[in-house]
């Protein structure tokens, strides 16, 4: 994975879809995160919400240390920054990735 493109989801029951490719730019892998309509931190901007979320998910079986999960995306793109392009753009940076 060198590329990625995040886009609003078209799944129902979800907020948004990573779609990430290889150097060549041909799709690998398709993930879809966020449940449509619940809030989080790019909506609320409240830090003690966060903190809640992180401290649930935090000691769970889920890897944020990998890009390509919805648990990392969600963790890193909507409960990271108050934006979702500050969010973004620091999780392209974290996982050396790049915008499609």
């Amino acid at each position: 994975m060198v590329y990625v493109q995040l886009k609003k989801a078209t799944t129902q029951g979800k907020k948004y879809t990573l779609i990430f490719f290889d150097k060549d730019r041909s799709k690998t892998k398709t993930i879809h995160f966020g449940q449509a309509g619940a809030d989080d931190f790019t909506k609320t901007g409240d830090k003690e919400q966060r903190d809640r979320y992180r401290d649930r998910h935090s000691n769970s079986r889920e890897n944020h240390n990998v890009p390509d999960t919805p648990a990392s995306a969600s963790w890193h793109i909507l409960w990271n920054k108050p934006s979702v392009s500050a969010s973004y753009n620091a999780y392209l940076k974290k996982f050396n990735l790049k915008k499609y």
